[in-house]
């Protein structure tokens, strides 16, 4: 039987291409559904934040009755605070593993919550490993909590959250995932993977658009999480108490983005779910990587640690390669790629996710071979120093 595949959409005339990991380029029924006004005290729209709850957790699987879905204003970092600081009691330690800046990002987050961490900074090459996971929950007891990133987009690592989650629970430990960019393409089905939380957005691979975050969590987890919250916005068990009272958001929701996400997760399950648009997503990586590395790129990852979701690669060496130009370029073309945040070597990113087939993804390589020859860049090969770095870290 074949997949599904979606039917994929140009954008409007003159709107590029977002090659970056969320906000994304959208449909145009996405778009379409927030030119309703929705009252956020009315039936209707607490009937639509009930149906967005109920089918978040289908993409659970077996198991999923045992977890609800707490949808959170804001960006997605606000909903990573609202869970860290919702199920971290003070007095804890948590164990943050880390390899790029979203893990870095949580670490800062609990210093913020003043809640006692310690990191396990791999670097911008490399996964945390349950091997690894494992030998620091033995040194240290202390430990409660294990924070980890599914995808990290500073990268495009894809960590290996399943071995990951054997060593926490091996152990005795919790484990929180921040599945950022990640859930709605990559498997999360809490059969396989245990964990007690984790965290989304609505403008990543469910390919809504920006305006709210959700939490995932066990029911037992979120209701001991009473009084944990340093916030009163950002108070999990808060919003969830009140959500299963009243069906109301605490406080002003997005509705507009709300709308625009039920007729996403409507296109989403069409595609056949988190599998075909994690099948989508992983041939527009494929097609694009060759694409890219025929032009003399590299890429920062080794193959096996490619994500699905956003590709980096290094800048090339040639003195007339200017990242500034080679950006403005290719959105002239069409295509607004992504900046690099690695701190050793110059790179630039590219994402796979949003409105966007293989097709599309070749037409990223051309544009990219027609802007390296307008900028008279003659190849597209990296420092040297980069490749050395990155063949050390990853041995």
């Amino acid at each position: 039987m074949t997949a599904p595949r979606a039917h994929i959409e140009p954008p409007r005339l003159g709107e590029p291409y977002l090659l970056t990991p969320g906000p994304l380029t959208t449909s145009i029924a996405v778009k379409e559904a927030m030119l309703r006004d929705w009252g956020s005290w009315d039936d209707d729209f607490r009937a639509m934040t009930s149906k967005l709850r109920a089918k978040l957790l289908e993409l659970l699987g077996e198991g999923a009755d045992s977890f609800d879905c707490v949808p959170m204003q804001g960006s997605g970092s606000f909903s990573v605070e609202a869970m860290l600081a919702s199920f971290i009691p003070r007095g804890c330690k948590t164990l943050v593993l880390a390899n790029g800046a979203y893990g870095m990002r949580s670490a800062q987050t609990l210093e913020y919550l003043e809640r006692e961490h310690i990191v396990l900074n791999k670097g911008d090459y490399l996964p945390p490993r349950g091997n690894e996971v494992a030998q620091i929950l033995a040194d240290d007891p202390a430990i409660t909590h294990v924070v980890a990133i599914h995808c990290e987009t500073s990268s495009g690592i894809l960590n290996p959250v399943e071995e990951i989650s054997d060593a926490v629970y091996s152990a005795g430990r919790k484990l929180l995932i921040d599945s950022m960019s990640a859930f709605g393409a990559i498997e999360l089905k809490v059969a396989d993977i245990r964990y007690e939380a984790m965290v989304s957005s609505a403008n990543k691979c469910i390919e809504g658009v920006p305006g709210f975050g959700f939490i995932i969590a066990r029911k037992n987890e979120l209701e001991a999480a009473k009084n944990n919250s340093h916030s009163l916005s950002l108070d999990v068990h808060a919003q969830w108490a009140h959500m299963n009272k009243t069906g109301q958001w605490r406080f002003t929701p997005p509705t507009h983005v709300v709308a625009a996400f039920l007729e996403a997760l409507r296109a989403h399950k069409e595609e056949g779910g988190v599998k075909g648009r994690g099948a989508r997503y992983s041939r527009n990586r494929d097609v694009m990587v060759a694409g890219m590395r025929d032009l003399g790129f590299e890429t920062l990852l080794k193959d096996r640690w490619l994500s699905p979701i956003i590709v980096t690669f290094f800048c090339p060496a040639d003195e007339n390669f200017v990242f500034d130009r080679f950006y403005e370029l290719m959105k002239e073309k069409g295509f607004i790629i992504y900046p690099g945040k690695l701190t050793a070597v110059d790179s630039f990113r590219i994402g796979c996710i949003g409105q966007m087939d293989e097709n599309v993804m070749r037409q990223v390589v051309t544009a990219a071979k027609e802007t390296l020859d307008e900028m008279g860049v003659a190849s597209a090969i990296p420092p040297a120093l980069a490749l050395k770095e990155r063949a050390k870290l990853a041995a």
